[in-house]
C-alpha cells in the first residue's frame, strides 16, 4: 500500500502563493491532486505521470497553478499562484497502481492522502 502525505497547506490572501508538497512511501504511476470545497464535490485539479512527465489540469486553475515533480524524493508538488477565495479547499493528493492517460474520475485513483487545507482569504 503507497502511502501519501500532503503538506504545506494554510491561509493566504487574495493574489497569494503557496506550494503544496505530496510525498509517496513509493512511486505510483501517477500522481494526482484534487480538492474539495465546503458543500462541494471533490474535483480534479492536476495530475502527473512520473514517466515523461506529462501533464493535466483542470481548466479553472490553468496558467495559475503548475504541478511539478521531485523523482529522488518521491515527491509532487502543487504550486499556487494567483490564488482566488474559490481555491479554498482540503487539497487532497492521490496515486494511481496502473495506466493514466488523464483520468479526472475519484473512482481511478488507488491511494488517497489525508489532505491539507487551503484558505484564500478576501
Amino acid at each position: 500500500q503507497v502511502e501519501l502525505v500532503e503538506s504545506g497547506g494554510g491561509l493566504v490572501q487574495t493574489g497569494g502563493s503557496l506550494t503544496l508538497s505530496c510525498a509517496a512511501s513509493e512511486r505510483p504511476t501517477a500522481m494526482v491532486w484534487f480538492r474539495q470545497a465546503p458543500g462541494k464535490e471533490r474535483e480534479f485539479v492536476a495530475a502527473t505521470k512520473w514517466s515523461f512527465g506529462s501533464t493535466w489540469y483542470a481548466e479553472s486553475v490553468k496558467g495559475r497553478f503548475t504541478i511539478s515533480r521531485d523523482s529522488a524524493k518521491n515527491t509532487v508538488f502543487l504550486h499556487m499562484n494567483s490564488l482566488k477565495p474559490e481555491d479554498t479547499a482540503v487539497y487532497y493528493c492521490a496515486g494511481t497502481r496502473t495506466r493514466y492517460d488523464g483520468s479526472r474520475s475519484e473512482g481511478d485513483m488507488d491511494y488517497w492522502g489525508k489532505g491539507t487545507l487551503v484558505t484564500v482569504s478576501s
